[in-house]
């Protein structure tokens, strides 16, 4: 099990409140338990975002193409400081404003790791120019790309299985902004991937 495996994170309830902690490699164990992450979304000044195709030795989702970076804070992080975190070991960026856009809470299974994401997935919007200078890590990212949001919902629906199957709720939240959540909001849990009877690929709520 790598080192982030280990790494600890904050069980949540469906309203997004704290109510306990577990560590990476169990969370994302079936049926996997509800726990908070985040997802950036770096945009140029053109509106262009900015995709990663995740490594092959990712636990979850390898190869898929999907948002400018994940994670997960640790308990009591800030989700900034937790993603601007993220986007330096990721991507070699950094560090980023950053500004939360709403709230996707999503479940899909991954059949070829067997590995379960269930997350309160906080959506988090970077502006970025596309000269500013990126060093990927290879244990991370496989490839990078700019592409047009617009178009990416198109592509999304066309052929799901090159993306995370989470990639279609946190670009929608970009297009829709809701804002950051307030108090006790409650975003429905949204099943995530291609259809349900594409017996290879599972997805639902709980």
């Amino acid at each position: 099990m790598t080192t982030r495996e280990n790494h600890l994170v904050e069980l949540v309830d469906d309203a997004g409140r704290t109510r306990g902690e577990t560590t990476v490699s169990a969370a994302h164990q079936p049926p996997g338990q509800l726990h908070r992450a985040f997802s950036v979304l770096l945009v140029d000044p053109d509106g262009r975002v900015l995709l990663q195709r995740r490594a092959s030795v990712k636990t979850r989702f390898p190869l898929r193409w999907a948002n400018s970076c994940c994670g997960h804070p640790a308990p009591g992080e800030s989700l900034v400081e937790a993603a601007n975190r993220r986007l330096r070991e990721e991507l070699g960026a950094g560090p980023v404003e950053l500004t939360e856009v709403g709230v996707y809470a999503y479940y899909a299974e991954d059949p070829a790791t067997s590995r379960v994401e269930f997350e309160y997935d906080h959506v988090l919007r970077g502006e970025f120019r596309p000269d500013s200078p990126l060093l990927p890590d290879p244990a991370e990212v496989a490839e990078l790309r700019w592409v047009d949001p617009v178009t990416l919902v198109a592509d999304l629906d066309a052929d799901p299985r090159a993306y995370a199957p989470w990639l279609g709720g946190v670009v929608n939240r970009l297009l829709r902004p809701s804002g950051p959540t307030v108090g006790p909001s409650k975003p429905a849990v949204t099943p995530s991937g291609p259809p349900a009877n594409d017996a290879a690929e599972r997805s639902g709520g709980r």
